[in-house]
């Protein structure tokens, strides 16, 4: 079986694929270009989402989040079985009258961020710091979720 395949106009190689005109490629290009803007550090639209580290060992759980310029009477910390929800808000810096802005990069805004912990821990015994822009969270393990070494008899 074969199969004719013939060419009709004289279209050749096209440099816009799909139909897409130069105009909307640039104005794609412009997009992604505000997106990622220098010095927008990954915060897409504006929006608070904060960087989150999460390790343990056999006794506990611990997460690290940066969260710079915030203070700690606006970070609230919830622990309900295995889920760790952070909720925070950095307050916009009032602007001083006969300052002109050039470039506003530091965000204000909320955040609530919710982390699967890989174990149940002992909520009563969670502990919280903050300090130099790092919340540092620590979980003891609870008493089901630590291994227990079992001794093997001979």
């Amino acid at each position: 079986m074969s199969t004719t395949v013939s060419k009709r106009g004289n279209h050749g190689l096209s440099l816009a694929p799909w139909g897409f005109r130069p105009q909307s490629g640039r104005l794609f290009e412009n997009l992604l270009s505000r997106m990622f803007d220098e010095g927008d550090e990954g915060w897409i639209g504006g929006e608070i989402s904060p960087t989150v580290d999460l390790s343990e060992t056999d006794k506990e759980v611990d997460v690290s989040m940066d969260l710079p310029g915030m203070k700690a009477e606006n970070i609230d910390i919830q622990v309900n079985q295995n889920m760790l929800t952070v909720k925070g808000e950095r307050k916009e810096e009032m602007e001083e009258k006969g300052r002109t802005f050039h470039r506003v990069e530091r965000r204000s805004g909320s955040f609530v961020r919710t982390v699967s912990l890989p174990c149940e821990v002992d909520e009563d015994k969670v502990n919280a710091e903050y300090k130099d822009g790092v919340l540092s969270i620590k979980m003891p393990k609870s008493k089901k979720s630590q291994a227990k070494k079992i001794a093997v008899k001979t």
